[in-house]
This record gives structure tokens, C-alpha cells and sequence, in this order.
């Protein structure tokens, strides 16, 4: 059976959320928004675009940055109201230049940065 985009399920701003993991480590490298025309483009392209709410426009991760993201799968949860799109990462996936988003813990009541910038090396 060919997949459709157009039976997920998007909220009222016609987003649907999506999670970035690392295809080999299962790590969770970053979460954004997509449409259905991002969700398209993803998929007949191979590199993961994004719909950007600040800027109102399409994001293809790493255009700018030249950290890249390459689709390895896209999975559809259950509920068909989330995507969670395993990735071949380049570089970092933070616009903080850090491999993860998700860099700050909260532990014992207290935030908590785990994972420092990623050094250049030029």
C-alpha cells in the first residue's frame, strides 16, 4: 500500500510534530514541525525538511548550517499524529552547535547543561 501524507493527522496550523534520532544510536537529536508539502519534499528527497513557524517558510536541515540531515526511515506513531524520522546526521543538529537539542537536564530540582558546544575545528 502507497503512503499518503495527506491521512496524518495535522493540527489546526496544519503542522504535524517530528523527532529526529540518530539511525545508528537511536539518540533523539532535535524536534520540529512539518507540513504536509515538508513531509513530501522529505520523502521524494531524502533530505529532512522542516516547516520553520518563526520564519513561516521551509527548512531543509543543514542548507545554511551545512549540517545536513539524510533520511534513513520515516515512522508514523500510532495515532498517525506524529512522525519520528531516523537520520544520518553531519555535524551538529543544535543551531547551538551541540549533537542534541536536548542538552539541559533536569536533575535534583536543577537545570543541568550535559553536552557542551562542538568545537570547530578549522
Amino acid at each position: 500500500m502507497a503512503f499518503d501524507p495527506a491521512t496524518l493527522v495535522f493540527n489546526e496550523a496544519g503542522l504535524i510534530p517530528c523527532i529526529a534520532q540518530d539511525h545508528l544510536t537511536a539518540e533523539v537529536l532535535m524536534f520540529a514541525w512539518m507540513n504536509e508539502a515538508a513531509v513530501r519534499a522529505t520523502l521524494e528527497t531524502g533530505q529532512v525538511t522542516y516547516w520553520s513557524r518563526s520564519r513561516q517558510a521551509y527548512w531543509v536541515k543543514g542548507a545554511t548550517s551545512g549540517n545536513h540531515q539524510r533520511l534513513v526511515e520515516m515512522r508514523v506513531d500510532c495515532d498517525r499524529d506524529c512522525l519520528l524520522v531516523q537520520v544520518m546526521q553531519e555535524g551538529p543538529a543544535c543551531h547551538t552547535n551541540r549533537r542534541s537539542c536536548f542538552y539541559t537536564a533536569i536533575r535534583q530540582g536543577a537545570e543541568v547543561e550535559i553536552m557542551a558546544p562542538s568545537v570547530d575545528r578549522a
